[in-house]
């Protein structure tokens, strides 16, 4: 996925500087309000409910001599299934694939004793060069917020930078440190892009951010969303894609539908929005529902759904 490069003033002979910035932490953190702010764009999910990460989604930003490759992980959660299970696998690989770990804390809803250990586990079984930002600073007291950069400062024996990734404030300094941890080495990729993955997962992700926001309790955390046909329009047609939500029950099926299909149609009219926002061109959307009996749990339908399912004697 591309877009406009930005230009930069780095000498030719210049060496360039480039690695991937793994964020770690716990569940609704504000990592994916911090990715999408860093890189400028809206590439992984945000909503008000926690877990909504279900994938590493790498968003890249190239300017000033340096490409930061970010990669939005799952929560650090202590795993309750099999697909949670997945996630602290995902979130786990992605630590070890990292250049460097950006551990973003959040002081509105303070670490239980389980999620802290689980957070400082993660991090002490590699050695990575470590940065930690305490996330929301505007939404808090000034106590509260250095009671947290304090024990993260003992925890992990490195400053904890206050930042608000929603309003923008502290980003450029962390850039500006990020950049100097940064290994020299060529770029990774072209410097006019800003993700790795196509375009199609953002269409399923759109949608599926777009079921967390219509609906509540635990319908959101019992779908998920496949790409089928993606046909390009041209001149006179619009762009077709087709999405198949699954779900786990048939009477989730039922809600998601709801009655005479309002509820679903309402979903692709607003999923359809953001879509063609994305993609800067009209589309046309067609959402199919089918049942998977419990695909959080069996290790077959979170294959064939794409997860990469550790196997059934790992635990860490």
């Amino acid at each position: 996925m591309t877009t406009e490069s930005t230009p930069t003033d780095l000498a030719p002979d210049a060496p360039t500087r480039a690695g991937y910035v793994a964020l770690i932490g716990a569940p609704n953190a504000g990592k994916s309000t911090l990715m999408n702010a860093l890189v400028g764009e809206h590439l992984s999910i945000v909503t008000p409910k926690a877990q909504t990460t279900w994938r590493k989604v790498a968003g890249i930003l190239t300017e000033e001599g340096s490409q930061l490759v970010f990669i939005d992980t799952p929560g650090l959660l202590n795993p309750g299934d099999l697909l949670q299970r997945v996630l602290l696998s995902e979130a786990r690989q992605a630590i070890r694939d990292a250049d460097l770990l950006l551990v973003v804390l959040d002081p509105t809803q303070p670490l239980s004793d389980t999620d802290a250990a689980q957070l400082v586990q993660a991090l002490q079984e590699h050695d990575r060069p470590l940065h930690v930002v305490v996330n929301k600073k505007d939404l808090v007291s000034p106590d509260r917020l250095e009671a947290l950069s304090r024990w993260a400062e003992e925890t992990f024996n490195v400053p904890a930078r206050a930042i608000s990734a929603l309003k923008g404030d502290g980003l450029p300094e962390l850039l500006t440190e990020l950049r100097a941890a940064l290994p020299e080495s060529p770029f990774f990729f072209p410097d006019d892009e800003i993700a790795t993955d196509p375009v199609r997962f953002f269409v399923g992700e759109m949608v599926r951010e777009t079921v967390f926001e219509n609906f509540h309790q635990e319908i959101p955390y019992s779908i998920f969303t496949q790409v089928g046909e993606f046909r390009q329009g041209d001149d006179a047609r619009r762009t077709f894609i087709e999405v198949t939500i699954f779900v786990e029950r048939r009477s989730q099926k039922g809600i998601l539908i709801g009655e005479g299909g309002g509820a679903i149609r309402e979903l692709g009219t607003r999923a359809r929005e953001k879509v063609e926002h994305f993609l800067g061109e009209p589309v046309y959307l067609e959402l199919w529902v089918k049942v998977l009996p419990g695909w959080r749990k069996k290790r077959p339908h979170l294959k064939r759904l794409g997860f990469s399912v550790p196997d059934e004697d790992e635990r860490h």
